[in-house]
């Protein structure tokens, strides 16, 4: 029997406002060889400038979180996507590192909101059996938006030069705003949701928003630090990819700005693969017999067990095995992050799921901060991206590992009113 497919519709939405995020965030790293001429900019200049979008990230997602949760996801999302489009625009007035690096501060402060309220937003639209599946489509917003920075961002630098590369995503971002605004509603007030598709959304557990829980008192529970501490270990590898990629080609491959985007969108194209293949894995392991949770942790070891080899990718001398490799990881990291942003509504009520993925993101985020300082100042140092994959190949066994240790089977958490 039909349901209805509006809570799909509102999907597609999440999945193009996390699109026009990622443009927005990928345009630095691709205009990095450009900068390092323009401004002089150097690697560890570099690295300060992501690092204060990622502490900036880190600090907003403890406020968006909250933010999101308390004045609920339709006035929510439209705010923090207009603070993130304003924050993105405004690096075309920056002309020297400090500038910048107060430029990405504020635009951490704004993207820093869209996951909260786009998880948030899972939980209320979607049954826990189809929430991984419409997390990995949505975050797969994240590699189509790189991508299509890949292709528009080159052209307008080479056309317009680096200051305009930074105004184009503007007008997408005040469509969005416009279209969320008349067409989103809660399930319960949505005018087009039928009986059937509401029945749907809520078949498992019926479950209740359940009571305000303030994020100091989330702090003392276990599952919270089970979510937090492998998005610390696992988000900053991410990060890298994003901001470093472009310049490990140009470095390791002698690719200039006009033969990035190639090897670029081959990687990001596989990436969004496995960020729907990654929110679909959990269902073959249920017809398998595993339990919800279950399927949901093996889900997490094959795709945390299919980045190790990139730690190899140091040693290759051709480009396309180096491409190959970085695809390889690039998907089971999205696989990986639709599952444990899902595991966020697993472990937790609705009421405290953006509260809950705010302080995950505040820890992914501080892991950033660090890594890209480390980074930084090590390929100034030593040249060479070896102890980088190194990292990157290792981080997902142990977080999972962590994720385990802390929440056996991800037990629910049940507040008392």
């Amino acid at each position: 029997m039909r349901i209805g497919r509006v809570r799909w519709t509102i999907c597609a939405m999440l999945f193009v406002a996390t699109t026009i995020n990622y443009m927005d965030r990928t345009v630095i790293g691709l205009l990095k060889p450009t900068l390092e001429k323009s401004i002089g900019m150097t690697e560890v200049n570099f690295g300060y400038i992501v690092g204060a979008f990622t502490i900036a990230y880190a600090l907003g997602l403890l406020v968006a979180g909250r933010f999101v949760d308390k004045v609920g996801t339709r006035i929510g999302y439209m705010v923090i996507m207009a603070v993130w489009s304003l924050s993105a625009m405004s690096h075309a007035l920056a002309n020297t590192v400090l500038e910048f690096g107060i430029a990405r501060f504020s635009l951490g402060i704004g993207e820093s909101g869209n996951f909260p309220a786009a998880i948030k937003t899972t939980a209320e639209w979607f049954p826990q059996s189809e929430r991984s599946l419409a997390t990995g489509i949505f975050n797969c917003g994240a590699n189509v938006g790189a991508i299509l920075a890949m292709l528009i961002v080159p052209w307008v630098t080479i056309h317009y030069g680096w200051h305009a590369a930074f105004l184009v995503t503007g007008i997408f971002s005040t469509m969005w705003i416009i279209l969320w605004f008349f067409k989103y509603s809660k399930p319960t007030e949505h005018p087009a949701l039928t009986a059937a598709e509401l029945r749907h959304i809520n078949q498992e557990t019926a479950e209740k928003p359940g009571p305000s829980t303030p994020w100091v008192k989330l702090l003392g529970i276990p599952q919270t630090w089970a979510f937090a501490i492998p998005k610390f270990l696992t988000d900053p590898i991410w990060w890298f990819y994003l901001y470093w990629l472009p310049s490990f080609f140009s470095a390791k491959f002698s690719l200039d700005l006009s033969h990035l985007g190639l090897p670029l969108i081959i990687v990001y194209n596989a990436s969004a693969v496995g960020s729907i293949g990654g929110g679909w894995l959990p269902a073959p392991f249920r017809r398998l017999g595993f339990s919800a949770t279950k399927a949901r942790l093996a889900s997490m070891l094959f795709c945390a067990c299919l980045v190790v080899p990139v730690f190899l990718i140091n040693y290759l001398h051709s480009e396309w095995a180096a491409i190959g490799l970085l695809s390889l990881a690039a998907a089971a990291h999205q696989g990986w992050s639709a599952n444990l942003f899902t595991t966020a509504s697993d472990m937790f009520p609705r009421s405290a799921v953006g509260s809950v993925t705010g302080i995950g993101g505040m820890a992914g985020s501080v892991g950033g901060f660090l890594l890209a300082t480390f980074a930084g100042y090590i390929l100034q140092l030593t040249h060479s991206y070896a102890s980088l994959f190194a990292i990157a190949a290792s981080a997902y066994l142990l977080a999972l590992f962590i994720m385990v240790l802390l929440a056996p089977g991800l037990k629910k958490v049940e507040f008392v009113a």
